[in-house]
C-alpha cells in the first residue's frame, strides 16, 4: 500500500481535507483498528529533527489504540534502541567524539565513553521510568524463560516439587537483581534480544570495520557483546553527523517493529490476532511539524528496503505544500476518461497508475523519480462536504480469528489452570500410589498398600532412594529405634541392614570393570505388631547381607542384592513378583530370587510369574511340598511338610500303645478366609500320618479361628478337654498361636492331670523357650520340627566367624548356634540359599545368564555352609530332593516353671541317611 497524501484541488479547501483525515482516524479507531495520529509539533532545529521527534513519539505503545485495540499493545524495542543511542550522544555533548584523533587509544576512549553512558541509561531512552506502575520487570522476556528452564531442570533431576519451584524463583530474583538493580551494567542477555540481532544484521547501516565481528551467538556472549558495542559506536557517529540518516534509521526501526508486531508465525501468533494493518494519520503534514519529511523518509526507506511493512499512512497536505511532495515526479499520461467519472472510479484509476509506474519510479537512475511510494489523491470540492452518518462508520463484517480463541491469554490461563489442576491431581495420585514420587514422575518399582490392620506398607522392589525401613514405626530420626529390633533377640534393624547392603551395592557398581550378578531377596519386611518379630524378614535379610559381604571380599564374581517386600506375611507377594519381573526385564544381571519363605495360596502365582520371567527361586524356609513338584524354578532348602510329618511319625509311633485304641486329633487354623497354605498342608499330612500310626482320628480337623489377629482357642480347648482327652494333638498352626493354646489347655479342668503330646511343624523354629518367651503347660510335652541343624554344622563352617566380622558393627556379642538371633535358623538358611544361587550364577568365575543359572542350580554342591552341605544335585525337575537339614526337638516344662528344650535327633544338610526311631527316642511320658 502506498502512503496516501490527500490534498484539495482548490487551496481554499485545505481545512475540510484536514477534517476528513481526522474523521477517518475517528472511524478507524472506533473499529478498533491500530491507529496513531500525529498532530503535535515537537522540538527540533530542523525539519528532519522535528520529524525524528515525531517518530520518537510513535514509540509509545499508548499512541497506537490503547486498550481499545485488538490484542495487546505494540512493542518497539528497535526504535527504543535507536533512541537510547541518540540520547547517549546528546548526553555526551559537543565534545564527543574528538574531531581529530589525539594520541594512542583515543578512538577506544570515545567508544568507552559512549558505552559507559549507555550503561548508565541501561541501554534505554532517557526519561523512561525504571519501574512502571504495573511492575513490569525490565528483562522479563528473557529472565522468565530462564527461570522456567531452571525449574524444569530441577524437576527432571527428580527433586521435590518445592525444590524445583524454589530453584526457579531463586534464579528469577537473582537475574532481576542483576538486570534491574545493579547500576552501570548492560542488561542481562542483551546480545540475545531481538533488537540486538536486528541491529547487527540489517544492511541499512554502514558496514563496520572488517576487524569487527557482526555475529551474534548464544554460546559466545563476549564476542557478541563486542559486535554490539562496535555497531553502536558507528551508529552514534552517524547520528552525531546529522542529516537524513537519523530520520531514516528511526523510520526503518519503526517499520521493522511493526513488521515484527504483525509477524504471524511468532510464539503468540500475533499476526493472526491483528488482521488489520496499523494506520498512521497526519491531519496536517507540513514543514512545521516535520510531517512532509516523514512522508519522504517512509518512501525512501521503502524504496531502499524491499520488504513489505504493514503500515498504512494517510496524510493531508495543503495545496501550497503539494510541490514538496510531488517534486521530481514524472508526468503521467492518463487515458481519456468518460465524462464526469465517479470519484470511486477516479481513485481506482489513480491506484492503477501508481502501481504501473511504481517499478520505474523506484529506479535510482531516473531523473524525475520523485517519491515512488507516495500516492497523491486530489479531492474535488464536491467530495469535501459533510460525510453522511450512514457511511461514516461502515465496518466490514469480520469474525474473531481462530488464533485469538485458541491461543490467547484467556486460553492460556485456562490451559494453565487445567495443567496446574492436572499436575496437582497427578502428583497427589502418584504420592498416593507409589512409595517414591515427585511432581510428575515416580519410582514405579514400589507401590503403597494399606492393609486391613491399618498403617501403610511399601510393596515391590526397592530401587533408587526407596528404603522399606522408612515405612516402619520409629523410622523418623527423633523416634526410638528400639521398636525396630526383633523381640526374639535380633540385634539388627531393617534400616541398618538396608544401609549395609546399599554400601555393598555401591562398591560393586563403583568397579564396573569387575563382573557382577544381581540377586533379589523377597520377603516380609512390613511391620507386624502382633507377631514374635516386628519385622519377620529381618533375620533372613541379615543372612542375605552376610552372604553378600563374604562373597564380595573374594576375587570371584561380585554380588549385588536388591530387596523386595511382599508385605506383612507376604500377603502382597504377587504384586511384588510383578515388580521384580518387570525390573528383571530390563536388567539382565538379575539371575534369581532368594526368600519367599511363607507358604500362601498366592505362592503358586508368584512362582509362575517369576518362572515366566526366567528367574529361579531358592527359598530357605518355605516348606511347601507342592511348589517344587509343580514349578521347575523352585528350589527349597527347608524340608517339605510331607516329609516333616513322616519324621514326626517317628515320635507318634512311640506315643502309641500297641493293641489299645488311642485317640488323636488335628488342631488347625480355619484357613477358608485366610491365604495360609502352610496350615492346610500341615493339617493334611499330619492327619494322614496319625492314621497311618494307628490313632483314631476324626475325619475333619478341629478348627480355630482368628479374632482379628489373635487366635480364638477357648472353644477348641473346651472340646479337647471334654470327655476322652486325646493323647496326641497334631497342631497345624503358627508359632504366634501356640501360647494361646497352652493358656487355654492349662485352664480347662478336663485336661488337668492328663498327659498330652503335641506334635507340630517347623514354624516352631522361631519359638524362644530359653528366654521364657514361649511356654508349655505342665501336662503337655511338645514335639516339633526345626528348620536347620546348626550345632553339628558349626564345627566346620565359617558362618559364625563371618557374622562376627561383618555384623560386629551392629552389635557386639559372641556368635554361635545358641545366639538368639541365629537360633531359629532363618539367618543361616537365607545365607546358604544366597550362596547357592550365587554359585550357580558365577560358574567358572564368569557371570551366568539367568537361564544358565537356573540350569546350574541342579549341579550346586557347596560344603561347610551354615547348615551343612548344600547339595541340589538330588533335586530333579518337578520332584522332591533329599538331604535336608532337619531337627526334632522335645520341649517340657521344668521344675522351675520354665520350658526346657532338647534335641531328640537331627541331621545336617547333605546327609541323606534316614532318621530312625531309635535315634529319635523320646523321654518318659508324663
Amino acid at each position: 500500500m502506498p502512503a496516501f497524501v490527500l490534498h484539495a484541488q482548490d487551496s481554499s479547501d485545505d481545512v475540510p481535507v484536514t477534517a476528513l483525515v481526522r474523521q477517518l482516524y475517528e472511524g478507524q479507531e472506533a473499529h478498533r483498528t491500530r491507529c496513531a495520529v500525529a498532530q503535535d509539533v515537537y522540538d527540533g532545529d530542523t525539519e528532519v529533527r522535528r520529524a525524528a521527534a515525531l517518530v520518537r513519539a510513535l514509540s509509545d505503545p499508548a499512541k497506537w489504540g490503547g486498550r481499545k485495540a485488538v490484542y495487546r499493545r505494540y512493542a518497539f524495542p528497535r526504535l527504543r534502541l535507536v533512541h537510547a543511542i541518540d540520547d547517549a550522544v546528546a548526553e555526551l555533548g559537543d565534545t564527543w567524539p574528538v574531531p581529530a584523533p589525539g594520541g594512542h587509544g583515543t578512538g577506544q576512549d570515545q567508544r568507552q565513553r559512549l558505552l559507559d553512558q549507555l550503561a548508565r541509561q541501561r541501554w534505554r531512552p532517557k526519561g523512561r521510568r525504571r519501574w512502571s506502575p504495573g511492575l513490569q520487570l525490565s528483562d522479563m522476556a528473557h529472565i522468565l524463560p530462564a527461570s522456567i528452564v531452571a525449574g524444569l531442570a530441577a524437576l527432571l533431576a527428580r527433586t521435590d516439587w518445592y525444590m524445583a519451584v524454589g530453584a526457579g524463583l531463586a534464579l528469577l530474583v537473582l537475574l532481576t537483581v542483576f538486570s534491574s538493580v545493579l547500576p552501570g551494567r548492560a542488561p542481562i542477555f542483551l546480545w540475545l534480544r531481538r533488537e540486538s540481532r536486528w541491529f547487527l544484521t540489517t544492511t541499512f547501516l554502514r558496514a563496520p570495520d572488517q576487524d569487527e565481528s557482526t555475529e551474534v551467538s548464544l554460546l559466545r556472549p563476549v564476542r557478541s557483546w563486542r559486535a554490539i558495542a562496535a555497531r553502536a559506536y558507528d551508529v552514534a557517529e552517524a547520528l552525531k553527523a546529522g542529516g537524513d540518516f537519523h530520520l531514516q534509521l528511526c523510520v526503518l526501526a519503526l517499520r521493522e517493529d511493526l513488521r515484527d508486531n504483525h509477524r504471524r508465525w511468532s510464539w503468540d501468533l500475533r499476526g493472526f490476532k491483528r488482521p488489520r494493518p496499523p494506520m498512521l494519520f497526519l491531519p496536517r503534514a507540513d514543514a512545521r511539524n516535520g510531517g512532509i519529511e516523514l512522508i519522504r523518509a517512509v518512501s525512501d526507506v521503502r524504496s531502499r528496503r524491499s520488504e513489505i511493512d504493514p503500515l498504512v499512512v494517510v496524510a493531508a497536505v495543503s495545496a501550497r505544500d503539494l510541490p514538496h511532495i510531488e517534486r521530481g515526479t514524472a508526468p503521467v499520461t492518463r487515458e481519456p476518461a468518460s465524462p464526469q467519472p465517479r470519484f470511486s472510479d477516479q481513485l481506482r484509476t489513480l491506484y492503477r497508475e501508481w502501481a504501473r509506474t511504481l517499478r520505474v519510479r523506484q529506479t535510482p537512475s531516473g531523473e524525475r523519480a520523485g517519491l515512488p511510494w507516495v500516492m497523491t489523491v486530489p479531492l474535488p470540492h464536491d467530495q469535501l462536504g459533510p460525510v453522511e452518518d450512514r457511511h461514516r462508520h461502515l465496518r466490514a463484517a469480520t469474525r474473531p480469528p481462530l488464533a485469538r480463541l485458541v491461543w490467547s491469554l484467556h486460553a492460556l490461563l485456562l490451559v494453565l489452570a487445567v495443567l496446574t489442576t492436572g499436575t496437582v491431581v497427578r502428583a497427589h495420585t502418584l504420592h498416593e500410589r507409589y512409595c517414591s514420587a515427585q511432581v510428575l514422575t515416580a519410582n514405579r518399582d514400589t507401590l503403597r498398600h494399606v492393609p486391613p490392620e491399618g498403617g501403610t506398607e511399601c510393596i515391590g522392589l526397592a530401587t533408587g532412594d526407596v528404603r522399606f525401613a522408612d515405612w516402619l514405626p520409629g523410622a523418623d530420626p527423633g523416634d526410638d529405634p528400639k521398636p525396630l529390633a526383633d523381640r526374639n533377640g535380633s540385634p539388627w534393624t531393617v534400616g541398618q541392614l538396608e544401609d549395609l547392603i546399599a554400601e555393598q551395592n555401591a562398591d560393586v557398581l563403583a568397579h564396573r570393570t569387575d563382573p557382577y550378578v544381581t540377586v533379589v531377596y523377597a520377603g516380609p519386611l512390613s511391620h507386624d505388631p502382633h507377631g514374635p518379630s516386628l519385622v519377620k524378614g529381618a533375620e533372613e535379610l541379615a543372612g542375605v547381607y552376610l552372604a553378600q559381604a563374604v562373597i564380595n571380599k573374594g576375587p570371584n564374581v561380585q554380588l549385588r542384592v536388591l530387596i523386595a517386600n511382599g508385605g506383612l506375611d507376604l500377603g502382597q507377594q504377587v504384586s511384588m513378583a510383578h515388580a521384580v519381573a518387570a525390573y528383571a526385564a530390563h536388567d539382565p544381571t538379575v539371575v534369581g530370587v532368594v526368600g519367599l519363605g511363607r507358604d500362601l495360596r498366592s505362592s503358586s502365582e508368584t512362582a509362575r510369574i517369576l518362572g515366566e520371567a526366567g528367574l529361579p527361586i531358592v527359598s530357605g524356609t518355605n516348606s511347601a511340598t507342592y511348589l517344587p513338584q509343580e514349578y521347575a524354578n523352585w528350589f527349597s532348602l527347608a524340608a517339605p511338610d510331607q516329609w516333616q510329618a513322616e519324621q514326626l511319625g517317628l515320635i507318634a509311633a512311640q506315643l502309641r500303645t500297641p493293641g489299645k485304641e488311642q485317640d488323636a486329633l488335628v488342631l488347625a487354623r480355619d484357613t477358608r478366609n485366610t491365604p495360609d497354605m502352610y496350615t492346610k498342608e500341615q493339617a493334611y499330612y499330619g492327619q494322614k500320618m496319625l492314621r497311618s500310626r494307628g490313632f483314631t482320628v476324626p475325619s475333619e480337623p478341629s478348627l480355630y479361628t482368628l479374632d482379628g489377629v489373635r487366635p480364638e482357642m477357648r472353644q477348641p480347648a473346651r472340646e479337647i478337654c471334654q470327655g476322652t482327652v486325646p493323647s496326641v494333638i497334631y497342631f497345624a498352626g503358627r508359632v504366634e498361636e501356640l501360647d494361646s493354646l497352652m493358656y487355654q489347655l492349662n485352664r480347662e479342668p478336663g485336661c488337668s492331670g492328663e498327659p498330652i503330646a503335641i506334635l507340630t511343624g517347623d514354624d516352631l523354629s522361631k519359638a524362644d523357650f530359653l528366654h521364657d518367651r514361649n511356654r508349655v503347660t505342665s501336662e503337655v510335652t511338645l514335639y516339633h520340627a526345626a528348620l536347620a541343624e546348626l550345632e553339628k554344622a558349626a564345627v566346620q563352617t565359617d558362618f559364625y566367624a563371618d557374622a562376627a566380622r561383618h555384623l560386629s558393627g551392629v552389635t557386639a556379642q559372641k556368635w554361635g548356634p545358641g545366639t538368639p538371633a541365629l537360633a531359629s535358623g532363618q539367618t543361616a538358611l537365607a545365607h546358604d540359599a544366597t550362596q547357592a544361587l550365587h554359585d550357580a550364577a558365577s560358574r567358572d568365575d564368569e557371570p551366568q545368564s539367568r537361564a544358565l543359572t537356573w540350569v546350574n542350580l541342579r549341579t550346586v554342591r557347596i560344603p561347610n555352609m551354615a547348615t551343612g552341605t548344600i547339595d541340589l544335585t538330588t533335586a530333579p525337575p518337578y520332584g522332591d530332593r533329599t538331604g535336608h537339614s532337619f531337627v526334632l526337638k522335645e520341649v517340657r516344662r521344668g521344675d522351675d516353671g520354665i520350658a526346657e528344650s532338647r534335641v531328640l535327633c537331627s541331621r545336617v544338610a547333605g546327609d541323606t541317611s534316614p532318621l530312625t526311631r531309635t535315634q529319635c527316642a523320646i523321654g518318659e511320658p508324663r
